[in-house]
């Protein structure tokens, strides 16, 4: 009941991707919250393997709205649809300061406990 109560800010943290291999090892983190204009690679589902950046993160729907992952309605309309952010990879990660800091944080933690 907590996590489907969950306020907007702690959505941000459960809705987590895990990175990719080569990302994995750059950075030494394992997962990060994902965010706009990350570039995610869909691993589960129908549209696996497909790839693409993310246009939108549904916190309240807790989905993910990802570039040609999308579905044609009877009108003829496309629609983007919904993906968890467990069911992808993140390739490409959008850095800015803030996100930086949240890899260097998460590092030093890991470092730290391997010591």
């Amino acid at each position: 009941k907590a996590h489907f109560n969950a306020p907007s800010h702690l959505r941000q943290k459960i809705m987590s991707a895990t990175l990719s291999k080569e990302l994995r090892t750059k950075y030494n983190v394992r997962s990060i919250p994902i965010r706009r204009d990350d570039e995610v690679m869909v691993m589960r589902g129908q549209f696996k393997e497909r790839d693409g950046k993310v246009t939108q993160v549904y916190r309240k729907k807790w989905r993910i709205h990802i570039e040609r992952v999308t579905r044609d309605k009877v009108n003829g309309q496309t629609v983007p649809v919904g993906i968890h952010p467990s069911k992808v990879v993140i390739t490409k990660i959008k850095l800015d300061k803030d996100r930086k800091a949240l890899l260097d944080r998460k590092n030093k933690a890991t470092k730290s406990k391997d010591a």
